[in-house]
């Protein structure tokens, strides 16, 4: 039995699980290992790393429903049949981020959301805490299948641009959350919301200045602004019919999902 840890991640995958070899296992240097995950409707193949002779590394896949799954780690060498080795269960569940990233999603438009949103911000969660935060419900959001009609500025369109209120980009950019300022500037109304007022007169462009942002306010104001870098070892994903496949920069891991 291998074992792994931990024997959870978050619907959004991208978290690191290692995976404890048994003596039997520890085998040549030219044996490749894959795990393959197996869901009610979802199947995800990824590749792994060596850190030892007696453990790999992978990151986890996103995942389409809360449940448990099965684990099979392959082993490939050339020239010989991939091998199941060992099999173990894991579980995907939903996370505080997730549940984050849906109310979030929720409440594009709801201005009494959007103002407990501020109430939040006095009680100002230190840097280490935003950046962890920021990864993770950045991660959770790209994960949520939004309906093809969500906007940034939420449903109702309508409201024209000089009505002031508060926006998820308000949001996003009082807290410093580079990554997720990031996300909704890529969603429809993302560019809209920077020129859009709230009830002190700021936009998101002001409050990023206010708050001594730079990387932040260089994102929301230089044409052809790049991604931001802390983004570089998350994982980029290629979709194309039934299957994606995702390339994790930080470890160099690659995952396949079949529908």
């Amino acid at each position: 039995v291998m074992k792994l840890n931990p024997q959870q991640a978050p619907l959004y995958g991208d978290s690191v699980i290692t995976v404890q070899l048994t003596e039997e296992d520890k085998v040549e240097d030219d044996v490749v290992f894959y795990l393959v995950f197996t869901g009610s409707t979802v199947q995800h193949c990824t590749s792994t790393r060596k850190i030892n002779p007696g453990s790999l590394e992978t990151i986890s896949p996103g995942h389409d429903c809360c449940e448990t799954v099965k684990v099979a780690l392959c082993a490939s060498r050339e020239g010989h049949p991939v091998l199941v080795v060992a099999e173990e269960s894991f579980q995907f569940v939903q996370d505080e981020a997730y549940d984050a990233a849906q109310f979030l999603a929720t409440c594009a438009g709801n201005q009494q959301a959007l103002n407990f949103t501020r109430f939040l911000d006095r009680s100002r969660p230190p840097a280490a805490d935003v950046d962890f935060l920021d990864e993770k419900v950045a991660l959770a959001f790209r994960h949520l299948k939004l309906p093809a009609e969500w906007n940034v500025l939420g449903a109702d369109q309508s409201l024209t641009e000089n009505i002031p209120r508060e926006t998820l980009m308000h949001f996003a950019v009082r807290l410093g959350l580079l990554r997720l300022t990031w996300f909704l500037l890529q969603q429809p109304g993302g560019r809209g919301a920077l020129s859009i007022h709230n009830n002190e007169g700021a936009t998101p462009v002001s409050l990023a200045l206010e708050r001594g942002y730079q990387k932040l306010h260089q994102l929301l104001t230089e044409e052809g602004a790049r991604e931001p870098d802390s983004w570089s070892t998350l994982s980029h994903t290629v979709h194309s019919g039934d299957y994606s496949v995702k390339h994790h920069r930080g470890l160099g891991v690659y995952l396949l999902t079949a529908e």
